[in-house]
């Protein structure tokens, strides 16, 4: 359905994640530019939201610091077309349901559609009520993101077979943020949802350095790092940019290498 298919077919994908609006929309601007510089195949973009649960404290803290900064809906919307003026590169929101059920379904994937982007990951949106916004989602070609959970287990095969976009496997329990180590057998859980869809798996949730991206890398389709890259807009402010995309280079050729 939308453009997110074009980020695994030149192989294995790096997914790189912002939280649009921090410190502010014209950074985002460049922080999601640099991803793209350093290889990143997809970008995640967070909509700032007052409670995002499934969250750790680094992103949380980034939400925080975009809403005091004025970003909206309305601004990540515009983020994304100005984005889309120089790149075609995969866009997914990251948002809750709140934000989309205020703003209405149909408009709100309207809104997706018209600026550009390809799909939306909603993580307080059980799989089993996911029917409330397929209709608007899919009317407007944007593909809704399933998650896949440690726990999931029985409903692996499932929510795989339902999936669209990419199949978001959660490599750890509780929420975002750097692990040291990731546990959970995450080969089943990726060999389950294979067998009963095509659709690419990615794994994120805790991965942070190369060596893990690299480990992934080679059971999964994709790697999606989130938090390592919020830690240095966290740490370097507006100055991040070089970071981030010196850090999507260093992940991008540790999932090549896979």
């Amino acid at each position: 359905m939308s453009g997110i298919k074009k980020a695994f077919e030149k192989g294995k994908a790096f997914i790189g994640f912002v939280t649009g609006g921090d410190p502010s929309l014209e950074k985002s601007y460049e922080f999601i530019l640099k991803l793209v510089e350093g290889g990143a195949d997809l970008v995640e973009i967070g909509v700032p939201f007052s409670d995002p649960i499934a969250e750790g404290e680094v992103i949380q803290r980034a939400n925080i610091r975009a809403l005091n900064a004025g970003a909206t809906v309305d601004g990540i919307f515009e983020l994304v077309r100005r984005v889309r003026k120089v790149s075609d590169i995969p866009l997914a929101l990251l948002t809750y349901l709140n934000p989309v059920f205020y703003r209405g379904y149909s408009e709100f994937f309207s809104e997706c559609k018209s600026a550009g982007v390809d799909g939306v990951i909603i993580p307080d949106l059980p799989f089993e009520e996911r029917g409330e916004v397929l209709p608007d989602a899919n009317e407007n070609g944007v593909d809704v993101i399933s998650l896949i959970a440690p726990t999931s287990k029985d409903r692996i095969k499932s929510i795989a077979a339902d999936a669209s976009g990419f199949v978001y496997i959660v490599s750890s329990m509780g929420v975002t943020g750097v692990r040291s180590d990731i546990e959970t057998d995450l080969k089943e859980i990726i060999d389950s949802a294979r067998a009963v869809s095509s659709t690419p798996v990615a794994v994120g949730f805790g991965v942070s350095t190369p060596e893990q991206a690299k480990n992934i890398a080679k059971i999964a389709d994709g790697v999606i790092v989130g938090s390592a890259v919020v830690k240095l807009i966290a740490e370097h402010g507006g100055n991040a940019g070089e970071y981030v995309r010196e850090y999507a280079e260093i992940m991008k050729n540790a999932i090549r290498n896979a």
